[in-house]
């Protein structure tokens, strides 16, 4: 029945056989259930399948029919009805089957993968799995956030101990992304790789948990690597969400996984601050097990990365990567040909370009973020005279309406193509940075122009700029493998995000108005150079 059908294509990867009883299905140009596959008789493109004809009503094979004697009635299954007459017309339908599976490689899909992706995503519980997988990753850094001065002042640590504490998460990411990333292309696929980082979630949350205990500031350090390692999978979780997604709505996906990511720091720092304020200093335990204000987020989310361990153990699969080469559609073969060509004296290709182009934007959208994230809290208390808990919640509020962007990009891919999210994102962040320019020291400056310049930059800029350029990346890499390129786009955001922080430091010592003059010309050449090579962007994107 149809329902079985149906049934077995949500399993994803466990839809192998289906996929081939389609394909022979589609051979045998089974009406029976082309017709029930599609909900009022209709396949992409204008396929009909009608009583006796066959016909294709839109592109370049429209009035195409090809006649026979099928009856489409409610007879027993096992009938030979539905394939009567058949021999005589086959040619020519599978002639118009093939014309129109070539139309749709132009969108990047093919009849198959039409049916297997109708719902927007061909394996939407492994799809649930890698962002549980994201979330906590972030969630690492997120719930330990608020605990995370006041363990190292309780070990004799200084602010420059909490700068390389925050500095180390970052770094094991960028050790991990590439590797990990190069490591799901070339060997074993997803997830072996989500396996390990959660195992190495789960030995760094319990380290941290003994840095109370053992009162050594490398001890802390070390354990933030681990854990910044461990969630390294940034590259190879984006690279599974392009393999599972058709062409078109890729950055839509793209942005849910973002929202994930992004709420998985902005949100979770509560759940730190509850454990303080329900837990004291001292706690209870014995011996190296101390559960307190420091400790109880660590093993919390040495919980929640075990239940994911159990998710990715019994209830994850590796999606089945077809290995067939196909015939590239026109589109295609003109993308590759312009991505081929060669620039810079013949140092790079376009293509590369257009990939080393779209890190440098991941790096100027990072960046910025992290500068605010590194002095928004104190200049808001400087030059707006807001306190520290009051300006935690207005940043906390437009990271929420931030993910619920995010959730709704879905609807904005409708009406704006991905290199035009980019260019408005990232205008709109200029706009909340170049407010901030307008303040003056001494002074009374109006605490509205703070929370719109947060509102612009944590609740839209940031969000939909960056995530155009995640959906963008992904688009230009195209078919190949994306686990490496992922991993290294990955890698370029976590640098940004140990740069930027130490060098609004060192600006910020003359007068912080100054790093956000140098955010206006990281932002506005960026935005430059898309303006400038938009068409070439455009073509590779496939846009």
């Amino acid at each position: 029945s149809f329902s079985e059908f149906w049934a077995r294509f949500k399993l994803g990867p466990d839809a192998a056989p289906t996929r081939q009883l389609f394909k022979r299905q589609t051979k045998r140009v089974d009406f029976k259930f082309v017709h029930a596959a599609s909900k009022e008789g209709e396949l992409p493109g204008g396929i009909r399948v009608g009583q006796g004809t066959y016909s294709s009503g839109n592109g370049a094979n429209a009035g195409t029919t090809a006649t026979s004697a099928v009856s489409m009635g409610n007879g027993p299954p096992e009938s030979d009805a539905p394939y009567v007459n058949m021999e005589n017309a086959e040619d020519q339908m599978m002639k118009t089957l093939e014309l129109e599976q070539e139309r749709l490689a132009d969108d990047g899909k093919s009849i198959v993968s039409t049916v297997l992706t109708a719902d927007g995503i061909s394996d939407v519980r492994g799809f649930s799995i890698v962002c549980f997988v994201v979330l906590i990753g972030d969630m690492s850094r997120g719930v330990m956030f608020p605990t995370l001065w006041p363990l190292i002042e309780s070990i004799g640590g200084s602010t420059i101990t909490l700068g390389y504490a925050v500095a180390s998460f970052s770094f094991g990411r960028i050790l991990a992304a590439p590797v990990f990333g190069y490591w799901s292309d070339r060997v074993s696929g997803y997830r072996s790789i989500l396996i390990t980082s959660c195992s190495l979630l789960v030995v760094g949350t319990l380290v941290y948990a003994q840095a109370p205990a053992i009162g050594k500031r490398g001890f802390l350090i070390a354990a933030q690597m681990i854990l910044g390692i461990g969630s390294g999978t940034l590259g190879v979780t984006r690279s599974y969400v392009a393999a599972v997604t058709p062409h078109r709505q890729r950055t839509t996906y793209m942005a849910w996984l973002t929202a994930v990511q992004y709420g998985g720091f902005t949100m979770t720092p509560f759940l730190g601050a509850t454990f303080t304020a329900i837990l004291k200093e001292d706690g209870i335990g014995y011996g190296l097990f101390q559960l307190n204000m420091y400790t109880a987020p660590a093993f919390f989310m040495c919980f929640i990365c075990l239940v994911t361990l159990f998710l990715l153990l019994f209830l994850f699969q590796d999606p089945e990567i077809e290995s067939k080469a196909k015939k590239k559609s026109k589109k295609e073969q003109s993308r590759d040909e312009l991505g081929g060509t060669p620039v810079f004296g013949g140092l790079l290709t376009v293509y590369d370009a257009c990939l080393i182009g779209c890190m440098f934007l991941n790096i100027s959208t990072k960046g910025s973020i992290a500068a605010f994230e590194t002095l928004g809290i104190a200049f808001a208390s400087s030059h707006f005279d807001i306190y520290s808990a009051r300006a935690g919640a207005t940043v906390g509020a437009c990271g929420t309406i931030g993910v619920v962007a995010l959730l709704s990009m879905k609807y904005l891919g409708k009406i704006m193509s991905d290199l035009q999210m980019v260019c408005s994102g990232m205008l709109i962040m200029f706009a909340g940075v170049f407010a901030l320019t307008r303040v003056e020291d001494g002074k009374d400056n109006p605490t509205w122009l703070y929370v719109v310049s947060i509102f612009l930059v944590y609740a839209v800029g940031y969000p939909i700029g960056h995530t155009a350029v995640i959906g963008m990346y992904s688009k230009i890499a195209g078919k190949r493998p994306q686990g490496f390129l992922m991993g290294m786009f990955a890698s370029a955001g976590s640098l940004a995000r140990m740069i930027f922080p130490v060098l609004s430091g060192y600006i910020a010592k003359n007068d912080a108005v100054d790093v956000f003059y140098v955010l206006l010309w990281v932002l506005g050449i960026s935005l430059v150079v898309v303006v400038v090579f938009r068409d070439t962007v455009s073509k590779m994107a496939g846009s």
